[in-house]
């Protein structure tokens, strides 16, 4: 996609939709506050570059020539988002530090669904000027991920401490669906 509007709008819409990244950067603004998980951020742009990265000059010629590798993958994702869904359902990492950790939104965003149609359908890797695609990725990605840790740390701010304590179950359920659309979807 090569047209600067056309690609803006596709990253943003991508971006936006609710996702696994998101859920946990939602999550961590309800948790912990805006400023708390800003780092969570870098986590995020650092995970998509890579995948992005890897799935676009490797994995993307890979997939198109092995017919069994996307339900593979698809199965191994969703295996880590429940796990991730697991950890937020029972506390482990979100009690003891108080947030998701930057690791979580690291892998969790290096492996999420999303990197693929980034890589293989939105951002021209195979252009002379890349990077510049890259770029305005990143340059959109980071106030789209701010929305999410805003919507949270609001939802922290209005809604009280019980109803907050909820936010990591229901984005763990949140995340146990990703998972099972993402193979469902694989396998059809």
């Amino acid at each position: 996609m090569t047209d600067p509007l056309a690609f803006s709008l596709a990253v943003f819409a991508v971006l936006a939709t609710p996702g696994p990244t998101n859920t946990l950067l939602l999550t961590s603004g309800a948790r912990v506050g805006l400023c708390r998980s800003l780092p969570l951020l870098i986590a995020e742009a650092g995970g998509y570059s890579l995948a992005i990265l890897a799935v676009g000059l490797a994995l993307g010629r890979f997939v198109s020539v092995i017919p069994n590798a996307r339900p593979i993958l698809s199965i191994a994702v969703a295996s880590y988002l429940c796990a991730i869904a697991l950890k937020l359902w029972r506390g482990d990492g979100v009690r003891t530090t108080g947030t998701v950790t930057w690791v979580n939104v690291f892998i969790t965003t290096l492996l999420n669904p999303k990197v693929l149609i980034f890589a293989l359908v939105i951002i021209p890797l195979d252009e002379p000027n890349a990077k510049h695609y890259v770029a305005a990725f990143l340059a959109i990605l980071i106030p789209v991920g701010l929305s999410w840790i805003a919507f949270g740390a609001a939802a922290r701010k209005i809604l009280n401490h019980r109803l907050i304590q909820l936010v990591p179950k229901v984005a763990s359920i949140a995340l146990v669906s990703f998972a099972v659309l993402l193979v469902g979807s694989s396998l059809s």
